[in-house]
């Protein structure tokens, strides 16, 4: 049902449902993180546990930022449904680079979304996602970081435990930022 506030909104419906796909895919990244950090705490991989849950927390504070803005723009997002998590990897190995490569899906839904706004003349709401760009470029670039720790440290010997140590101090330097 349309109200006068909702009749009132410069965004486009097509702008709308683009936004609340994206709402879907903060939020799928937020369980996603949390299933990881699940999967990590029951090995015994504590420090990259608490990386993923407090990554689970930063995407679902992403998801909330896109829900309040396009409720604000008197549009009505839609709270997603979430299917289909992996809860199972062979390694903490391929369970990073899975997060790399989510990661980098979300960065192109985010610029594919950012490229759209600006075609549509929708500058507020491209202004908006200006902030989602460069958090992607932060969140690819820490997710490299940590595949990197593999092949520095190998995973041969103690190097998991020190590898899962380093993970937890990335973690302890992303809260103080």
């Amino acid at each position: 049902m349309e109200t006068i506030i909702t009749k009132k909104t410069s965004l486009l419906s097509e702008t709308e449902s683009k936004l609340n796909k994206q709402v879907r895919m903060e939020g799928l990244s937020a369980f996603y993180y949390l299933s990881m950090a699940s999967w990590c705490e029951t090995r015994g991989y504590l420090g990259s546990a608490k990386f993923l849950y407090d990554h689970f927390e930063e995407e679902k504070k992403h998801m909330m930022k896109l829900i309040r803005y396009i409720n604000e723009a008197g549009g009505h997002a839609l709270a997603p449904e979430i299917t289909n998590l992996k809860y199972e990897y062979n390694s903490l190995r391929e369970l990073f680079e899975h997060v790399l490569e989510h990661e980098i899906a979300v960065s192109r839904a985010i610029n594919n979304l950012t490229d759209y706004c600006f075609g549509v003349k929708d500058f507020a709401t491209f202004t908006f996602l200006q902030w989602y760009v460069s958090e992607q470029r932060e969140e690819e670039n820490v997710a490299r970081r940590i595949l990197e720790l593999f092949d520095i440290i190998t995973e041969q010997g103690q190097g998991m435990w020190e590898i899962d140590k380093q993970i937890g101090k990335l973690a302890e330097q992303i809260a103080k930022d």
